[in-house]
């Protein structure tokens, strides 16, 4: 039976994809975006489908999110602010997005009954404390505003879980990447940005030696993560990424290789 679904931050970049497989799969969908980060450009083919409706909105407007929680099957929240280094420059914003956003999500779900609430979660709670692969046992050790946004959104949805009943998975994500991922974006992910780069002919800029790693996964499998926690009975924190790093050198070679861009 086609369920219908709030998905926060769907006019972004992993957002627009789950947009797209759950309206595939002949679901219904509201997409709640402030647009901020998000783009209707990757959503304007999507628009005019009757099952879809687009609300121009922020997650820290409760009474829109209140609104918009009756009478829906499930809740994806992907709306954030997604960058680290922006959670450093400016953490009160961190902290209302990334902490009250969640809150309202998660209050305004409760007081509409709605069971199921799929939360974007991050790798970054990791810290650098730990090599590769990941283990969701390991405690966080968050290195930034947006990473204890993210960790506090974590807490949050485990005691609104055991309170009221609900059923809340929490995906850390790795470094996400594929198609409609902006390069120009100050805080998009390497793989884009070293992709328009070489289409532009000009030279990769690598920071460090190049032997960092990173764990890169690409946007449709997390989608499909998505879609599974929504659809099992399921709860809890579950890592989203391949368990294989790769060095940012390494990748420069790959995407050279694969591409043909390079010399």
């Amino acid at each position: 039976m086609n369920k219908r679904y709030l998905i926060t931050g769907g006019a972004g970049f992993i957002g627009s994809h789950l947009c797209r497989a759950l309206i595939a799969r002949g679901d219904r969908i509201i997409i709640l975006d402030s647009l901020e980060s998000g783009h209707m450009n990757n959503i304007s083919d999507l628009i005019p489908d009757n099952r879809v409706e687009f609300i121009e909105d922020t997650i820290l407007n409760e009474s829109r999110v209140l609104s918009l929680c009756h009478d829906v099957d499930g809740i994806f929240h992907l709306a954030a602010l997604v960058s680290v280094q922006r959670s450093i420059d400016d953490p009160r914003l961190n902290h209302m997005v990334n902490v009250d956003g969640v809150f309202n999500i998660l209050d305004s779900a409760r007081r509409c009954n709605v069971h199921k609430i799929v939360f974007a979660s991050s790798a970054a709670l990791y810290g650098n404390s730990y090599s590769p692969p990941h283990k969701e046992s390991f405690p966080a050790d968050p290195l930034s505003p947006y990473a204890v946004g993210k960790y506090s959104s974590e807490v949050y949805s485990s005691v609104y879980a055991r309170l009221y009943g609900m059923e809340t998975v929490c995906l850390r994500f790795f470094n996400v990447y594929g198609p409609n991922q902006d390069p120009s974006s100050p805080y998009s992910g390497v793989i884009s940005k070293f992709i328009e780069s070489l289409s532009h002919e000009t030279q990769l800029t690598i920071f460090g030696d190049g032997e960092q790693t990173r764990d890169f996964v690409y946007v449709l499998d997390v989608v499909q993560a998505l879609l599974l926690s929504m659809d099992k009975k399921v709860h809890g924190v579950f890592n989203v990424g391949t368990g294989v790093s790769s060095s940012i050198n390494q990748l420069a070679k790959n995407i050279i290789r694969i591409t043909d861009f390079g010399p």
